[in-house]
């Protein structure tokens, strides 16, 4: 953290007007109070200034508050910092996905600023005991936009194997587009997208074989599949076994060891 008497607030909001109550009690507390208007702008900064705490409103054009924060959680530790979503997207699915993915707290714009500024310091407080520790085997590390990209991308798609969903909405949840997501994987991993989903999900189909007795059916499903039979096809493709000799085998030797 910056200093215990002065830390540092970036706060992310493309309508900064609607918080100028809570600016203000920020500003009054003698807080260093940054603003970006935008994702993008707010991820350059977030890289920039270091900020003891991200304030990150949802609903902005462009990239949304989501997926910045889902960029954000990819960057070297020693740059991360605890994200609040403050925020008027206040449905129950919003709320969940938003510390689901990342954010430490959600609040309304609707709440007092005296609220606001009490959450604010308990969070500064929680990041302040782990700061230490955390510097004694800190390693900086450079880590290019695109290799943050590909690391959200693939967490996003590993968080929802069982999902359908196209190249375009991947894309968008972590801030960017399909055809520069498309090159990122190629470049990085050499493969597409979905060959490294279809990859990726009978991985985790071998690790639900090894260490569970889910049935064919329930592993298919939740890694994406749309049957057992179109689950099974494609395993006996690329392990060379059916899932259940997979299964059998891994049991044994187990059992042996």
């Amino acid at each position: 953290m910056s200093t215990l008497d002065s830390p540092h607030i970036l706060v992310i909001d493309d309508t900064p007007e609607d918080i100028r109550a809570l600016l203000h009690a920020m500003h009054a507390e003698r807080w260093r109070v940054s603003q970006a208007t935008n994702g993008r702008q707010g991820y350059e900064r977030a890289q920039l200034l270091a900020p003891d705490l991200i304030l990150l409103d949802v609903r902005m054009p462009g990239m949304d508050g989501f997926a910045l924060c889902r960029l954000l959680q990819e960057l070297p530790p020693e740059r991360q910092c605890p994200i609040l979503f403050l925020t008027s997207a206040d449905s129950p699915g919003e709320r969940l996905e938003g510390l689901t993915h990342g954010g430490v707290d959600y609040i309304l714009k609707t709440c007092s600023p005296g609220e606001l500024l009490a959450r604010v310091r308990i969070h500064l407080r929680l990041a302040q005991r782990h700061e230490a520790p955390a510097r004694a085997h800190e390693e900086s590390t450079a880590v290019s936009p695109d290799e943050v990209v590909l690391r959200a991308a693939m967490r996003l798609i590993g968080r929802r194997l069982g999902e359908a969903f196209s190249l375009e909405e991947i894309a968008a949840d972590v801030g960017t587009y399909d055809k520069r997501l498309s090159t990122i994987f190629r470049q990085q991993l050499g493969m597409t997208v979905f060959a490294w989903i279809r990859e990726e999900r009978l991985r985790r189909g071998r690790e639900l074989l090894a260490d569970t007795t889910l049935g064919m059916q329930e592993i298919a499903e939740h890694i994406g599949f749309r049957s057992a039979c179109n689950f099974t096809t494609a395993f006996r493709e690329r392990v060379g076994v059916t899932p259940s000799q997979y299964r059998k085998a891994s049991r044994q030797e187990t059992h042996e060891a």
